[in-house]
């Protein structure tokens, strides 16, 4: 019986996707005793895998690499090995189009890989961020509809394997809360489904969390996400009101925050990145309009949100103007271009937005992230810095601050910089020359 192979630790188990969220998982299962099998489609990546080269922050390569070398973990390309799993998570993308619909290319070709290869009693679990329903009305047909239709015409969900959806919560470079002491969510296609994912995630997860469907638990997620891009436009739009009044939008944060209850800070930016935030609303306010609801309130926060690179850029035009130069062959330094601050993670980086407009008014972009190496925007090679000096400063007419890394000296680029547009309050502790900052 499976619950029983899984608290013995004695199964066999599999993630399919191995990035950010994938391998991460893949490492936590590993750990507490299971043999894990990878699967990726991308050579370059499981090649770095297969010699313990970690792409993610959150994986050492020394744990990484242990756990190859001794094959509790193996990766491959191959989806034949799903016949030998007992368990299956499966970890994909899940973007959006070039319309904002949500796109399910990659969930659908992992599940008929899955679908072609199902054995008894299998646990096969989504944990990519969706909408409400894709565990039910994607991956559960597709499942049952597979090409062994002798086998498939008498298979039943909850008997004769297993299906639960449960959103992955994993934050890059969060140093208090990763994979194993982060609650985990579980929704069953039917009860007997959700005992058995919730016994396999008890094994490497400090607490579960399991709730009536697939539906439910996939609606948390977004809701999860929703609540972040909804307040996090809220704080833009503050911010622009501040800046219209001439007050100091992260003054007055500090001050509201002192406030017991009734008070969550957020903070204003250049535009949220990484792929839940400004991805995973879009995926309710999609699901919404097929129920004939316009997520008005959700659209409206993702829009301001999609607009801060410009307000960013207008911001660094006018300080230009005043001292009488042009965008067009101004030479701007980007300080960080990583989604948020001490990772290399540049997924849905509002700086690429930023830094092609500036580029689209003539400007000259030179950029210091220290956690990213090599960016290329329009086929354009972006030069980077890699060293941050008093010289490189003088020589640029105008730093913007797009990501607040802690290991950057901003005392020394306040110091030599004409002036600093920072969009972070990196700035706060700097008293002296704070008349050449300009914040968001």
């Amino acid at each position: 019986m499976l619950i029983k192979k899984i608290e013995s630790c004695s199964i066999h188990a599999g993630v399919i996707g191995l990035g950010y969220v994938g391998l991460p998982l893949m490492v936590a299962m590993a750990n507490a005793g299971f043999r894990v099998t990878g699967i990726d489609i991308c050579p370059e990546k499981l090649e770095r895998l297969k010699h313990g080269i970690s792409d993610v922050p959150d994986v050492p390569d020394t744990i990484l690499g242990q756990l190859i070398k001794s094959k509790q973990i193996q990766v491959t390309d191959d989806f034949n090995v799903l016949r030998n799993l007992d368990t299956v998570n499966i970890c994909v993308p899940t973007p959006l189009d070039e319309n904002r619909i949500p796109d399910m290319q990659y969930i659908k070709s992992a599940v008929e890989k899955v679908a072609q290869n199902m054995q008894s009693e299998q646990l096969i679990i989504l944990e990519s961020t969706t909408y409400p329903g894709t565990t039910e009305e994607i991956v559960l047909p597709m499942l049952l509809s597979n090409s062994n239709k002798a086998q498939t015409d008498s298979l039943e969900v909850g008997q004769d394997f297993y299906l639960a959806y449960s959103p992955e919560r994993i934050e890059p470079g969060n140093d208090t809360y990763f994979m194993t002491n982060t609650p985990k969510i579980v929704g069953g296609v039917t009860k007997k489904c959700t005992i058995v994912s919730k016994t396999f995630y008890e094994q490497f997860i400090n607490k579960t969390y399991t709730v009536s469907s697939p539906r439910i638990a996939e609606m948390a997620k977004l809701l999860e996400n929703t609540f972040r891009s909804v307040n996090i436009g809220l704080i833009n739009e503050v911010a622009m009101i501040c800046n219209r009044m001439e007050l100091d939008v992260w003054e007055i944060i500090d001050a509201a925050a002192t406030k017991p209850f009734g008070f969550m800070p957020f903070y204003p930016g250049p535009g949220p990145g990484g792929h839940c935030i400004p991805i995973d609303p879009h995926y309710l306010s999609w699901k919404a309009r097929t129920f004939q609801h316009n997520a008005k309130f959700i659209e409206l926060a993702s829009e301001i949100n999609s607009s801060m690179p410009k307000y960013v850029v207008d911001k660094v035009i006018h300080a230009l103007n005043i001292r009488m130069k042009p965008m067009n062959g101004s030479k701007i330094l980007i300080i960080g271009v990583a989604y948020k601050k001490d990772i290399g993670d540049t997924r849905e980086s509002p700086a690429f937005e930023v830094i092609r407009l500036m580029l689209d008014k003539g400007a000259q972009i030179l950029y210091h992230d220290p956690y990213v190496s090599k960016i290329i925007l329009r086929r354009v090679d972006i030069y980077h810095s890699e060293t941050l000096t008093s010289s490189v400063i003088e020589d640029v007419d105008c730093v913007v601050i797009l990501t607040d890394h802690s290991n950057i000296d901003y005392e020394m680029i306040v110091q030599y910089a004409d002036f600093v547009i920072d969009t972070r309050n990196a700035t706060r502790s700097i008293p002296i020359g704070s008349n050449n900052i300009i914040k968001l």
